[in-house]
């Protein structure tokens, strides 16, 4: 019996944080059958918060479904909330997938379209995640329904992850793991960071 072959929605917008989108994107195209397009409002290339370019395959309104959606965020998440399209094709799209996912601040986006009631995101967005209505985790992963939501960044290999276990097997799951080679040991604990650091990040970032 082979795999399932699945489409793959991975929204590109103006200063979305790259590496929440390339993550899950090397873990789930790993796996054979995976079908991934890049959806963007028009296929004019985007540039990433760090300047990456990258360039969408279709539009919003070319592609409507998908069985995946996977939301990254972005370091100017109070401007990505005036990406009204892409909201609006988020709530038209969801009821065509088997997942609906995001990464850090991309919940706020889930939760800008009236999509979540239960999410994780990034540290320093969990007040405004909380202002939206949203019951917000602290989990680095939180399933809600077929919603799936992911902590800050690097927590979209998490999330990807989890997302082959479930659809696919754990064994695939580990394999990917494995080739990517990820057994995070960080050179600082949280502990070791400190309170001091975390503040005047939050004020950089706000």
């Amino acid at each position: 019996m082979g795999l399932p072959e699945m489409d793959i929605a991975f929204v590109l917008y103006p200063n979305m944080t790259a590496l929440d989108l390339v993550g899950p994107y090397e873990v789930l195209a790993s796996i054979p059958g995976i079908r991934s397009h890049f959806v963007a409002e028009t296929r004019d290339a985007v540039s990433a918060d760090r300047g990456l370019t990258m360039v969408p395959t279709t539009t919003f309104a070319e592609m409507d479904r998908a069985d995946v959606v996977v939301v990254p965020g972005s370091g100017h998440w109070k401007e990505a909330l005036e990406q009204q399209p892409m909201i609006d094709w988020l709530r038209k799209v969801h009821p065509t997938t088997k997942y609906t996912t995001s990464v850090c601040t991309g919940s706020t986006l889930l939760a800008a379209a009236g999509l979540v009631d239960v999410a994780t995101t990034h540290w320093a967005v969990r007040d405004l995640l909380a202002s939206q209505g949203v019951e917000v985790s602290t989990d680095r992963v939180v399933e809600s329904g077929k919603v799936i939501t992911a902590a800050g960044v690097s927590a979209g290999i998490d999330m990807a992850l989890r997302l082959v276990a479930m659809e696919f097997t754990d064994a695939g799951a580990k394999t990917v793991q494995l080739a990517i080679e990820y057994f995070p040991e960080p050179p600082f604990t949280q502990d070791e960071i400190g309170p001091e650091i975390a503040e005047g990040l939050k004020a950089l970032l706000g």
